[in-house]
């Protein structure tokens, strides 16, 4: 019987590693806070936090996490690797921005189920505004009729685009309507799905 040990074994102390494994979890299923892992998981928040206080690794919600959402295995018990892989997930990892007076800041990401985003998407980020969110493809080669995430002046905002002839737009919102060359603003995607919050 051979005694060699396989160079792609992952030993795990039971004892050790569960607040970082639990944070995990909570990423691959897209989630906020742990409130929402335990109403995912149907458990109780002390079960949840004896385990975080205890640091005890959750071998059997790694598993269940891996099987529901194709997140690497590997990923959720270490936290090296890429949390998923495209050619195996129907999950995709999308970006988020948020507009502060007027300028775009990153502000984490959203996992999507695939069958949930248009899938012409090449590029997709969210913009996430007061009650809606706003997924915008960040790909493209002009600019086209519709609604877009653009930049006047140094300032970011959306605006509503019609193309009129001579390389011309209109520039709409609820307060202002106006006419310019494309060249005088900077595109950074066009709305393609909005998600509303009552």
């Amino acid at each position: 019987m051979s005694n060699d040990k396989n160079p792609n074994e992952t030993k795990k102390n039971p004892n050790e590693g569960g607040r970082e494994a639990i944070t995990r979890l909570i990423e691959a299923y897209g989630y906020t806070s742990r409130q929402q892992l335990c109403d995912h998981l149907g458990i109780s928040k002390s079960t949840l936090a004896n385990r975080w206080l205890r640091d005890t690794f959750p071998f059997d919600w790694v598993i269940q996490c891996s099987i529901e959402t194709k997140a690497s295995l590997t990923w959720l018990m270490t936290g090296n690797g890429q949390a998923f892989d495209p050619k195996d997930s129907d999950v995709v990892r999308v970006n988020n921005i948020k507009l502060i007076g007027g300028i775009p800041h990153p502000a984490s990401h959203t996992l999507f189920d695939l069958s949930f985003l248009m899938s012409d998407l090449k590029k997709p980020i969210q913009l996430i505004e007061s009650n809606s969110k706003y997924i915008l493809e960040t790909s493209f080669t002009d600019i086209t009729d519709g609604l877009w995430l653009v930049e006047i002046d140094g300032i970011t905002s959306l605006k509503k685009i019609s193309r009129i002839p001579n390389k011309k737009i209109r520039i709409s919102d609820d307060q202002i309507t106006f006419e310019c060359s494309v060249d005088d603003v900077k595109a950074i995607g066009r709305v393609a799905m909005t998600i509303s919050y009552s």
